[in-house]
């Protein structure tokens, strides 16, 4: 479907031309309709489908139509830097309709909260806003959302996992209960279904397929001991060709030790995650994101609804506990049917999330084990997890295109068997219970509480006394 097919603004047609938007995608040629339509929403689509401009689109044809001297929408989101850039997306879209909007988040100095208190107080079109900061401005008790039209919960899913479910409810209460309301989320798990229950009326539902990164990207999968990842990492950063990389850790204790780590091997490199200040993550994405560094390496704050445009690698320094967090961390590359690499170190510890991986993707994975003709010693060995009620070996499976199980790959080495003890039995004493009697255990069952000793009784007393008597009598 072309949006010019859409029963769009003249001005908001002319927009989307001048963004390079030709054709819409799955989710906005469903989405766009019904929110045109006044109805609420809950879609389901993975990140990268363009689900931003799927909600923006209809909301700023109303913008266009409707023009309004208030805040007409509000749009919560998870971090700060989803929040700029929805921002900046507003800005190119709704040059040509004249809306206004600014982005408000943490993390900044005096001016930009008089800023954020000035839009919010004289009144902007849209308000972008991560939960917590929004909450600190409505406690001052100037923000009045009365005629607010349009609530949209962005990639509602993480702003749970984040803990943020009390914020939105808070939020909530100082809302028209008369309003729009949308929800987009990458994932759909039961408390997001909880949730929309709570906050909207009659939705409409839309999921698209979840979970299915772009054929174009080459996911590759590397068995290495934690002290293996820098230098494997090394050795294949080198066969890259001019790479732009984005390194995923799931620790932010570790951002800064592996940029240390990487400056050592000569690679330039750069941090961020949550701790870092506003203005310095703000500096190293801009930065990134015009090839002054050709490695940043962050926690997940960035896998979901950050566009970086060609990017060559994901790198999993950790595996991801999460299946869907592998999705939207190597959903960062080869976008745009482009094509990309995704890199994930496995250590032992690691294997069973790499199963829910393979659960999600449908098939088995190849497992590469290449630090021992590195010279770094052996890798672990695959050992997949055993459903319970399964025999050993019963669930490995013949791996499909050709993936290398090291726990089987011939030549290697058994595992050797427990040394036994000295005059330890090879099977251990068991008894044998006979029909009709209490069966013998091998040790006796000790009491809670010791006997008492009996005393004995004085020349002609105690004949009606019950006396216990000792245990090996």
């Amino acid at each position: 479907m072309h949006f010019q097919d859409l029963d769009l603004h003249d001005d908001l047609i002319t927009a989307v031309d001048s963004m390079s938007f030709k054709q819409a995608t799955p989710i906005q040629e469903l989405a766009i309709p019904r929110i045109l339509q006044g109805k609420d929403l809950i879609a389901c689509a993975q990140t990268g489908t363009g689900k931003t401009a799927a909600y923006l689109i209809p909301i700023l044809n109303e913008i266009a139509q409707n023009p309004q001297e208030h805040i007409s929408t509000l749009i919560l989101v998870p971090t700060r830097e989803l929040a700029q850039q929805i921002d900046e997306q507003v800005q190119g879209l709704g040059y040509f309709v004249g809306a206004t909007s600014i982005a408000i988040y943490g993390g900044n100095k005096g001016p930009e909260w008089d800023q954020q208190k000035k839009a919010l107080t004289q009144g902007a079109d849209i308000i972008i806003t991560t939960p917590g900061r929004l909450i600190a401005h409505l406690q001052l008790g100037y923000v009045k959302f009365n005629k607010i039209r349009h609530l949209i919960l962005d990639e509602a899913d993480r702003m749970l996992d984040m803990g943020f479910l009390g914020d939105i409810m808070k939020i909530l209460s100082f809302l028209p209960e008369k309003r729009q309301t949308l929800m987009f989320s990458a994932t759909m798990p039961p408390k997001i279904g909880e949730l929309a229950k709570r906050i909207l009326q009659n939705p409409e539902e839309i999921r698209l397929a979840v979970s299915k990164p772009a054929e174009g990207i080459d996911q590759q999968f590397y068995m290495a001991y934690e002290q293996q990842k820098l230098p494997l990492l090394s050795h294949l950063l080198k066969k890259a060709d001019n790479p732009s990389m984005v390194l995923f850790t799931s620790r932010k204790s570790s951002v800064d030790t592996i940029v240390r780590a990487l400056k050592r091997l000569k690679f330039e490199a750069r941090g961020i995650s949550s701790d870092s200040e506003q203005a310095e993550r703000e500096a190293v994405l801009r930065d990134f994101k015009n090839r002054k560094f050709p490695i940043l390496v962050a926690t997940d704050v960035l896998s979901r609804g950050i566009d970086i445009d060609n990017l060559s690698h994901v790198v999993n320094f950790d595996v991801p506990r999460d299946p869907e967090d592998y999705i939207h961390r190597i959903g960062r590359t080869a976008r745009a049917a482009t094509t990309g690499t995704a890199i994930t170190f496995i250590t032992d510890q690691d294997q069973h999330y790499v199963q829910r991986i393979e659960r999600l993707l449908e098939r088995e994975v190849e497992k590469l084990s290449v630090t021992q003709d590195l010279g770094l010693g052996e890798a672990p060995a695959y050992e997949p997890r055993r459903s319970k009620g399964t025999k050993p070996g019963q669930n490995r499976k013949k791996p499909s295109n050709g993936a290398k199980n090291t726990s089987s790959r011939p030549g290697s080495s058994p595992r050797p068997p427990r040394e036994k003890a000295a005059g330890t039995p090879a099977v251990a004493p068991q008894s044998v219970a006979v029909e009709g009697e209490t069966p013998k255990t091998d040790k006796p069952r000790k009491r809670k509480y010791p006997r008492k000793k009996s005393k004995k009784p004085a020349d002609g007393q105690g004949q009606n006394t019950a006396s216990v008597q000792d245990t090996n009598s």
